[in-house]
């Protein structure tokens, strides 16, 4: 059985704007690979130098990052972060996605503030 929901749409004051929206993501044969909360991830590891104090900063358990941290090693084929008792740390690679996510996030941002101007205004 299929069972659809239809979120009822409330009246808007006239102020209300038009608005267009979409989340970023890099994917890596099909899958998701890379958005906001693994990069943000990334870079608390970086600060951290912990997996599981760069979880707690993000109040998500450790299995939720390393699990996270797993995916993305593996769907790169090389380690985006390298862990061992003393600690964990980001590779080059991890550096350079990171650093590429960035870029390519600024643009998709531009392309939508692009986008909304381009929308007509609600009661115009």
């Amino acid at each position: 059985m299929v069972v659809c929901y239809t979120r009822r749409m409330t009246k808007q004051p006239r102020t209300a704007q038009l608005k267009a929206d979409g989340r970023f993501w890099l994917t890596l044969e099909g899958m998701n690979f890379l958005g906001r909360g693994r990069v943000e991830l990334l870079q608390r590891i970086r600060e951290t130098g912990s997996i599981s104090k760069a979880a707690k900063a993000m109040k998500m358990s450790y299995k939720a990052a390393w699990d996270a941290v797993d995916a993305m090693n593996a769907a790169w084929q090389s380690p985006l972060v390298e862990s061992s008792p003393a600690g964990s740390r980001l590779t080059e690679d991890a550096e350079r996605l990171i650093a590429a996510y960035q870029q390519a996030e600024a643009q998709h941002a531009a392309f939508m503030a692009k986008l909304m101007a381009s929308l007509p205004q609600h009661g115009s």
